[in-house]
């Protein structure tokens, strides 16, 4: 029997089904499917153990400017309103403080400054001092034997904020809400595509054990995923794929009472070292992440040819690509940060070197205090321009105006899911021509945006 759908959603990872709910809950399509290659959602990138389990709003990310910081913020208040809606307090979202801190005369005017420009984005911003600091994060100040550390130190955030967040907890909560909604949308666990083929009017989806289903648009949220899927089939030739992948340390869950953040380099397209108390494992805090490229799409696969991923290999294996790779490593902060990240990860020395960057946060840090986090961390593709010749930051989309769009979206992709959700729904119902009620989206979701 032939299994057709309105829309296919490609990837089972929070965007994928942010997705889902908003096609289910805003728009009169009947018959939606979400296929997944794992066993149940959010088991790669938006698994809790894959993140940093933060609501990333913009008012902490020292990379972000103030215009990309608005932008954020509207987003992070979709998902944050939407766990409110559904009474996911204390178990997907978690209130906490959150802070940037700035170490050092340099980094303190940094953060003075910035303070200063942002307070108006983020009503309740507070700068904090050395000493207020000493009151919300004491092990942030003291030095072993009690001492207070020499250095000054300040910091922009809040003493309580709706910021941690368990992004699996919330794609698995999408799902129920929108097979609730309607019967008639299918979840389709170990799926993994093999290929996409045009077949009439419609898509053919196709995994690699011959089932079938049919769809008039086909989304693909994959991930790492989504470019070889899209190059497989003649889109996004002009693109390549850096994975990065993060690893991080567990520390004593009493030596941070939040969100410590620190200020991120400019130049690097790579989070900057924070901790974070873990929602997943309680009496656990996370410090991380690293960053390390490796040839693989996905951190702890391991059927994987000697583990390396084939489908990278064959997206990347050209001169464009390995240029752009040889351009990165000739910014000496780039270098120095990967072959630093790379002895992050060697035996015996890299959990020494760690040590010494994490007690940027937690000076009376020892050794004994850190655990390396054993399966924690996942792969972010950064995306490469082959024709520009340079690393493309942020979100990247591939429209082929067919009825089939590709996603990738690196970090933070999880917190901006209902967003770009709203954007995909857009495309998809205009293609369509079927039914999506924003207003109704906004008034749930964002009612400031309808008065804006």
């Amino acid at each position: 029997m032939k299994r057709d759908f309105d829309v296919i959603i490609v990837g089972g990872g929070v965007s994928g089904c942010a997705l889902l709910w908003t096609l289910s809950q805003y728009t009169d399509l009947k018959k939606i499917a979400l296929v997944e290659r794992e066993r149940d959602v959010a088991r790669v990138s938006s698994n809790a153990k894959a993140n940093s389990q933060t609501i990333h709003d913009g008012a902490i990310e020292t990379n972000y400017t103030a215009q990309k910081a608005k932008k954020v913020k509207l987003a992070a208040e979709k998902i944050r309103r939407y766990a409110f809606n559904k009474n996911l307090q204390n178990k997907a979202i978690f209130e906490m403080q959150k802070m940037a801190i700035g170490v050092g005369d340099k980094e303190c005017a940094f953060i003075a400054k910035r303070h200063e420009e942002f307070k108006e984005i983020y009503p309740g911003l507070t700068f904090f001092d050395k000493a207020k600091i000493k009151e919300i994060e004491p092990m942030v100040i003291a030095e072993q034997h009690g001492l207070d550390r020499p250095e000054n130190v300040v910091g922009s955030g809040f003493e309580k904020y709706w910021c941690g967040m368990n992004f699996e907890l919330l794609s698995k909560n999408f799902v129920q809400e929108a097979v609730s909604l309607n019967p008639e949308n299918e979840v389709f666990f170990r799926f993994k595509v093999g290929k996409i083929e045009r077949c009439m009017d419609e898509w053919a989806v196709i995994s690699t054990e011959g089932d079938e289903i049919y769809g008039k648009f086909v989304l693909v949220d994959a991930g790492s995923y989504s470019l070889p899927l899209a190059q497989s089939m003649g889109y996004g030739l002009d693109l390549g794929c850096l994975p990065v992948a993060g690893s991080f340390y567990f520390v004593p869950s009493e030596l941070l009472r939040g969100k410590v953040y620190t200020v991120q380099n400019p130049k690097l397209p790579f989070a900057a070292l924070h901790g974070d108390p873990d929602v997943w494992i309680k009496g656990k805090t996370r410090l991380g992440p690293t960053a390390l490229a490796m040839p693989k799409l996905e951190r702890h696969k391991t059927s994987c040819l000697k583990g390396i991923s084939w489908e990278l290999f064959k997206m990347d294996f050209n001169m464009d690509v390995m240029g752009i790779v040889f351009d990165l490593f000739t910014e000496r902060d780039i270098r120095n940060y990967v072959f630093k990240n790379m002895v992050f990860e060697l035996p015996y020395v890299g959990k020494r070197k760690f040590l010494h960057d994490a007690r940027k946060i937690i000076p009376s840090l020892a050794l004994s205090d850190l655990q390396y986090a054993s399966g924690f961390g996942e792969v972010r593709p950064q995306v490469l321009d082959r024709a520009k010749k340079k690393l493309i930051l942020g979100e990247r989309k591939i429209t082929t105006h067919q009825g089939i769009t590709f996603n990738m979206t690196p970090s933070p992709g999880a917190t901006s899911c209902l967003e770009n959700a709203l954007k995909d729904a857009k495309e998809i119902t205009q293609y369509l021509g079927a039914h999506l009620d924003v207003e109704h989206f906004y008034e749930d979701l964002s009612p400031e945006e309808l008065t804006s």
